[in-house]
Order: C-alpha cells, then sequence, then structure tokens
C-alpha cells in the first residue's frame, strides 16, 4: 500500500501536467496563448500544442469560421428623393486578425455584431442618400452593395474582421408610400399604352390608305385590260357580223330581227306600242321574205 500511493500521486502529476501543458485546436477556431495576460503567441494550424501550465499561460480559443448577420426586422433608410425605404439585409462575416479581434470586442460575438450592424448600417444610409428610389431597387443596387463592401471593409479591418459578402434581401417602400408610387406606375403605364395605341391607329391608317391605292390602281389597271380584251372582242365580232352580212344580207337581216323580238318580249308582261305596219313587224307578217343563203 505505501508503494502504490507515491505511484498513483506521479501518475495523477503527470495527468496533470499533460492537462495543463496540452492543448488541441482544431479547424475551427484560433487559439492565442497568454503568458501573465499578455499575447505569447497565435496559433491558427490545427493539432496537439504546447503550453506552460496555468497561471503562466492561458489559452483562448476563437471562433473562425463564417458568421452571418440576418436581420429579423427591417431598418428604415431615406432616399435622395426623401423617401424611406424598408431594407432587410444579411452579412456574412469572418475573424482574419484574432488578436486584434480578442483586443477590440473580448472575443465576444454579439459585441462585434452589434458594432459590424452599425457601421453597415451608417455606409448604407450615405449611399442611398446619394441615390434614388429607382436607382436603390433597379438601376444600382449591385452598386450600393459593393460600395458598402468596400466602405464597410476598410472601417472593420481595425476589429480584425474580413467581411465576405453584404446582400440586400429586400427593399420596400412604406405602405402609404408604396400605393401612390403605384398608382403613378400605373398612370406611367396607361400613358405609354395610349401611346402606343395612338401609333398604331396611324400606322393603320397609313397601311389603309397604302392598300387603298393599291387597290385603285389595281382596279385601274384591271379595267384597262378587260377594256382592251372587250374592244378586240367586240371588233372581233363586228369582223364576224360583217362577214355574215356580206354572205347574206336577208338572213343577217331577219337573225337580227329574232334578237329584237327575244329582247322585246322577254316577259308576258311586256306591251309594245308600235304601228302594225311598221319594219319591226317585217318578219312576222312575211317570213318567206327571207332569202336563201349564198352558196
Amino acid at each position: 500500500m505505501n508503494r502504490v500511493l507515491p505511484i498513483l500521486i506521479s501518475i495523477l502529476a503527470v495527468l496533470w501536467l499533460a492537462y495543463s501543458c496540452l492543448f488541441i485546436v482544431d479547424q475551427r477556431s484560433f487559439a492565442i496563448v497568454f503568458t501573465f495576460q499578455s499575447v505569447k503567441e497565435v496559433i491558427k494550424e490545427p493539432g496537439l500544442h504546447a503550453k506552460w501550465p496555468y497561471p503562466i499561460d492561458q489559452v483562448t480559443f476563437i471562433d473562425r469560421r463564417i458568421h452571418t448577420i440576418d436581420q429579423v426586422e427591417p431598418d428604415r433608410y431615406i432616399t435622395a428623393e426623401k423617401k424611406n425605404l424598408l431594407v432587410d439585409l444579411f452579412v456574412k462575416w469572418q475573424v482574419i486578425d484574432p488578436t486584434q479581434y480578442y483586443v477590440s470586442v473580448r472575443n465576444d460575438t454579439q459585441l462585434a455584431q452589434s458594432r459590424l450592424t452599425q457601421i453597415i448600417r451608417a455606409a448604407l444610409n450615405e449611399e442611398f442618400t446619394k441615390r434614388t428610389v429607382r436607382e436603390v431597387i433597379a438601376d444600382q443596387r449591385e452598386d450600393v452593395m459593393r460600395d458598402v463592401r468596400e466602405k464597410v471593409g476598410a472601417e472593420v479591418g481595425a476589429l480584425g474582421i474580413s467581411i465576405i459578402d453584404v446582400r440586400l434581401k429586400r427593399v420596400d417602400l412604406l405602405p402609404e408610400i408604396s400605393e401612390r408610387v403605384y398608382q403613378r406606375m400605373e398612370a406611367e403605364r396607361n400613358r405609354v399604352a395610349n401611346q402606343l395605341r395612338s401609333v398604331g391607329a396611324a400606322e393603320q391608317e397609313q397601311i389603309k390608305a397604302d392598300a387603298d391605292r393599291q387597290s385603285e390602281v389595281i382596279l385601274a389597271d384591271a379595267y384597262e385590260k378587260s377594256q382592251a380584251i372587250k374592244g378586240d372582242g367586240d371588233a372581233h365580232a363586228s369582223q364576224i357580223y360583217a362577214e355574215a352580212y356580206s354572205r347574206d344580207p336577208q338572213f343577217y337581216a331577219f337573225y337580227k330581227s329574232l334578237e329584237a323580238y327575244r329582247a322585246s318580249f322577254k316577259s308576258r308582261n311586256d306591251l309594245v306600242v308600235v304601228d302594225p305596219s311598221s319594219e319591226f313587224f317585217k318578219f312576222m307578217k312575211n317570213p318567206d321574205t327571207t332569202a336563201q343563203p349564198k352558196r
């Protein structure tokens, strides 16, 4: 028993010494080794490391992972037009200088995020006051985020922090302002629509007038061609009539009289007042007056 106790005490002493002098740094953390409250060493590589036992050396671990600030409630900003905007944003940041970070915020993540949020709000307010609502929402949104990242990055370097990204999740007008903006947008869209309708109506009239002109030209050309064809037909018919008349004048006169009878008595109600002894009834009175065709 007397021998076991010294051995046990020795083992405990070795264990205590190992526990006090050895520590592990994983890939998610930085380690700052303090000697009597002064920074002795900053360890950035993961692995097993040694130090003097407490109270000579003390170790503080600092989270090196990427942190996110995601606002729950939107902040209010004023644009160059003196209009209020509600803005939601999120920020990605990371510790790059463990010593400076510890000196600035005493390794307090909440304090670091609070100070970082104040700096970002000031930078956003400065950028918004230089731009209109349209520029902030659409035209220059990427420019706003880039300028904010540059300004904030320069200021938070004193905290040992690096800004990885700043994003505007939502940019909205106040409800009472939004309604007036929507009304103006609707009026503007109606004005553009009416302008387009006017331009379309003018183009329609121009197209219609051009079509009417082309139609008149086509009809005139067709009429001219039809009259020429009709003239040729009439000339040919007159030639045929002349040849028929020259061959047998009596038969030709008889044929023409039949055509006249047919035209005059198309209906039973047709009435003709003519002297019965006139030439009109010559072939009705004496059909034999027609001569035989000449051979």
